[in-house]
């Protein structure tokens, strides 16, 4: 059986964060269909809590938006609603998803977006020292700092971890 590569060619994500002159690690694991962030953290060995999963959502004008929550939570979208603030946010639809973000449901990374959303992190990511987030292709992690978030992607933090 064949060694896994330790890099993954570029993609709009690593770009965006070469460009910014962000450092970042990376991390390669076996996209596994429906795995989510329990099985890219039980490959890697890093505690779920610390997997940034990155959701595309709308609001009830269909205007597209990012959130960056802990693999472990759950977004309460009505506390995301009030806080943004509108009527109503749900998730998009996976080809949906695709077409805002430019990446394949499974791949969405915050960084490198085919167009422009705004970005909502879980206030809670930005007090961890680390996080491992979707470098822009099934399979691949980055490693970053979160504290680089709000200013390298205008993201906004909000108390969204829960259930409605």
């Amino acid at each position: 059986m064949a060694k896994k590569p330790t890099h993954v060619s570029e993609t709009p994500a690593t770009q965006f964060l070469r460009q910014h002159r962000i450092a970042f690690t990376e991390h390669v694991y076996d996209y596994v269909e429906r795995g989510g962030t329990a099985e890219s953290a039980r490959q890697l060995g890093v505690a779920e809590h610390s997997v940034i999963k990155t959701l595309v959502m709308q609001d009830e004008k269909a205007h597209p938006l990012i959130v960056l929550m802990h693999g472990d939570a759950q977004v309460s979208l009505k506390a995301l609603a009030r806080q943004i603030p509108c009527k109503k946010v749900e998730p998009c639809k996976p080809e949906v998803a695709q077409r805002h973000s430019g990446y394949l449901v499974g791949g969405t990374s915050p960084f490198g977006l085919r167009k422009a959303m705004p970005v909502f992190v879980e206030a809670t990511v930005l007090e961890l020292p680390g996080i491992c987030i979707n470098g822009g292709r099934r399979g691949f992690l980055v490693g970053i700092d979160p504290k680089i978030l709000p200013e390298l992607l205008q993201a906004k933090a909000v108390s969204c971890a829960g259930a409605d």
